[in-house]
Formats: structure tokens, sequence, C-alpha cells
């Protein structure tokens, strides 16, 4: 019982964790920084803290072949660049909760490419979770009373853009694995090549971030980012070794409710009553949605990266 309350805990910290990178997003573009020099510190300061952890654990850092370079550099544009980019252009026109709950698509987009990839088999339960979760997007885009004055619908899909290469890079890893790599040193390998990939791009879009001291608050919010991404996940993998994949995969859902809340407590947010029944439309939708077997299609929710097996080897 006492180790069930524990486990039970570090779920609901995680999710705290994972939902509190929600407003953090909306801090970080506060004060006008690109899309493309945020992700590079993103992932340069992610790249750190996760071989950090790495040395510590006394694993290696990273697995050294064609293969794992071509898979980290997958990892790298479909588990940050191109979402994280999107996600970061959205935030400068939509609230945080709605970037929380559009993230939770993810098993929304995850279920029709398994079923294309040949990986999955349709079902009534799975098509009707897939309806509450277009009829949760429909009443956040669709009236214009959900959304407050100059938050345009169209950014809505492009903060959907997000959980859709979360999809495929989950649906990627369950189909080819990981390279002999595991998840955490994939991710390491993934945040060393994305960061070396946005460097460049970010210098000649002119996004480059030089850091200012002393740091303004957008500059704490991207630490932030990047540290609680890569200390929770470690603790993500940590908890699926401990307690299994289906239980873990249930944070998906603290991380939609607290990325809510959150943004309400720092950014002072509310909502319209339609977006409330729409994050209830689209977590009944995502519990429909995920198959009931031992390894989730994808985690839900789960911001960024954590849509990787986290049994996926042992490095």
């Amino acid at each position: 019982m006492r180790e069930t309350a524990g486990l039970l805990a570090l779920l609901a910290l995680l999710g705290a964790g994972w939902g509190l990178t929600t407003p953090l997003t909306k801090i970080a573009v506060r004060d006008g920084y690109g899309a493309v020099g945020l992700v590079f510190w993103q992932l340069a300061l992610g790249a750190v803290v996760l071989g950090l952890v790495q040395l510590l654990r006394r694993r290696p850092l990273v697995l050294v072949s064609g293969r794992a370079l071509a898979f980290g550099t997958l990892i790298a544009l479909t588990g940050t660049i191109l979402p994280n980019s999107a996600s970061y252009q959205a935030a400068n026109h939509l609230p945080a909760g709605i970037m929380a709950i559009a993230v939770s698509a993810v098993p929304m987009f995850a279920f029709p490419i398994a079923l294309a990839l040949g990986m999955d088999r349709l079902s009534a339960l799975r098509v009707l979770g897939l309806a509450l979760g277009l009829g949760g997007v429909a009443l956040i885009a669709l009236p214009e009373a959900s959304l407050p004055a100059g938050a345009a619908a169209p950014w809505v899909l492009v903060a959907l853009f997000a959980p859709f290469c979360y999809a495929v890079e989950g649906n990627v890893v369950a189909r080819w694995g990981t390279a002999g790599m595991g998840p955490i040193q994939t991710l390491f390998a993934a945040s060393v090549i994305g960061a070396i990939l946005s460097a460049p791009l970010a210098l000649a879009t002119g996004q480059f971030i030089t850091p200012r001291w002393p740091l303004g608050e957008a500059d704490l919010a991207l630490i932030a980012l990047a540290v609680i991404h890569a200390v929770v996940y470690a603790g993500y993998v940590w908890l699926v070794g401990r307690a299994g994949s289906v239980f873990a995969a249930q944070v998906a859902y603290l991380v939609t409710g607290f990325g809510v809340l959150w943004s309400m407590l720092m950014l002072g947010e509310r909502y319209a009553t339609t977006v409330w029944l729409a994050l209830a439309l689209m977590l009944a939708g995502v519990a429909l949605v995920q198959p009931r077997r031992r390894r989730p299609l994808a985690p839900g929710p789960v911001p960024v990266k954590d849509r990787l097996r986290p049994d996926a080897g042992t490095p």
C-alpha cells in the first residue's frame, strides 16, 4: 500500500511538472524570441542535463553508427525541432490552456497512423474516441466565443501540428525500434543532433538568442523548460521500469489537466464553457482511443520527447 501511494505521488508529480511546461512556453515567447532560437537553446540545455543523467547512471552517452545517427536525426526533427517550432509560433496567438488541450491529441493522430502501418485494428470504441476528439477540437476552433480576442482559429491547426509530429515519432519507434539505443540515450543523441541542426538555422533567420545578463523572465522560463523536460522524462523512464508502461501512461491525463490549471494560476487565464467541454471530450476520446495492452500506442498528451518506448533498450 505504501509503495502504491508513492508511485501515485510520483505520477502526480510528473504530471504537474510536465503540465508546468505549458505556461512556461507562453512566458518564453513573450519577449519576441524567435521559435528556432528557442528550440536551439531547449535542445542544447536538454543535452547537457540528459548527458549528466547518463553519466550518473554510468551509461554510454551515444551509440556510434550510421543507423543511430539517422534515427537520432529523425527523432530530433519529429520530436523537437518541427513540433516545438509550431508550438512556439502558436503560443504567440493562443492561450496556454488551449495549447495544453491541443497536445492531448497525440493518440488521435497516432491511431490512424498505426492503422496505415498495419500495426493496429479498427474498432467501434476507437472510432468513437476519434469522433469525440474531433468534437473537442471543433468546439475550440469553430465558435469564436471559445477563443479570446486576437486568437485566430487557424492557429489551433498550427498547435495541432505538434501532436501530429509526436504521433509520427511514436509510431516510428513502435514499428522500427530505437536503433539499439535506450530512451535517455536516444533523447541525448537527438538533443545534440537537433542543436547542431537548429543553430545555423537560427543564425540564418536572425532568431539566434544571445544570453543576456541578468537573465529575463523569458530566459528563465526557457531554462526551466529544458530542465523539466529532461529531469521529468528520466523520472518517467524509472516509473515505467517500476510500475509498467500502462500505469505510467496515465500521466497523459494529468499533463493536460495540470497544464490548464497552471495556466490559470500563473497567467490568469479563464476559459469559456465550450473550452471546458472540449477538454472533457478530448480526454474521453484519449481514454477510448488508447489501446488496452501492455505497451500503449502513445502515452497521450505527454509533451515533446516522451513518445519513446521506455523499454526500447538498456543503454
